[in-house]
């Protein structure tokens, strides 16, 4: 599936665009002049893009006459630009490196995973089908193209798309991260079956048995 602008067409593609050069938002009037189109045209892309939240009606800037909506990007818009976050996270895993060593970066990662997690909704599910499915749709929703699947009796996750991919391409120690965020939402053990990065088709987790901290969790009525 189409990520960030590329699942648009090309006017909604430069609408969106010049939504975010328009630093106090853009109305319609202005939209028309700078895509060299109607009015009924704007509104009818601006109406899709809002009810997606990509979009959002602002506060107008006075003008002493009649106020003219304007609009911005929310924040999850400007997600749908490029960021390369890549970079930096591979530098800073480096320097981790070189300070610390492969083993403490790793359990770092780990601690990660499991904080990332910790601030979410933990998973609550009845039996291993259930809770596949909800950490498929979880991971999905973080862009991992996920998707429950059964092996025999086991219940296990695909995710077709590491968004990690390149990094951990360099540095196969943030897959740690990984496996303990879903660890952590899970409450169960994660096997990792197969794995992209070691020339897999797809990165499969198997579930395993409950872990120490879900069982923990699970008495403390947590």
């Amino acid at each position: 599936m189409a990520q960030g602008l590329a699942q648009f067409g090309d006017t909604r593609q430069r609408l969106l665009r010049q939504l975010l050069m328009a630093r106090d938002g853009a109305g319609v009037e202005e939209l028309c002049e700078c895509l060299h189109l109607s009015h009924n045209a704007v509104r009818q892309h601006l109406t899709t893009l809002i009810v997606s939240g990509l979009v959002q009606r602002i506060r107008p800037r006075p003008t002493g006459g009649r106020p003219q909506a304007r609009y911005a990007l929310t924040e999850q818009g400007r997600e749908l630009f490029p960021r390369n976050y890549g970079a930096i996270s591979a530098a800073l895993i480096s320097q981790l490196l070189a300070r610390m060593g492969e083993a403490d970066v790793g359990v770092l990662l780990q601690e990660l995973g499991a904080t990332v997690a910790a601030t979410q909704v933990p998973l609550q599910a009845d039996g291993s089908e259930a809770l596949a499915r909800a950490l498929a749709q979880r991971l999905d929703a973080l862009g991992y193209e996920a998707v429950p699947a059964q092996h025999g009796d086991d219940w296990q996750v695909e995710a077709f798309n590491c968004v990690f991919h390149g990094l951990a391409s360099q540095y196969p120690q943030v897959c740690k991260f990984d496996i303990a965020y879903m660890e952590a939402a899970t409450g169960r053990r994660i096997h990792h079956m197969e794995c992209m990065v070691r020339g897999g088709h797809v990165c499969r987790f198997k579930l395993g048995p409950e872990s120490a901290r879900g069982a923990a969790a699970t008495d403390s009525g947590t």
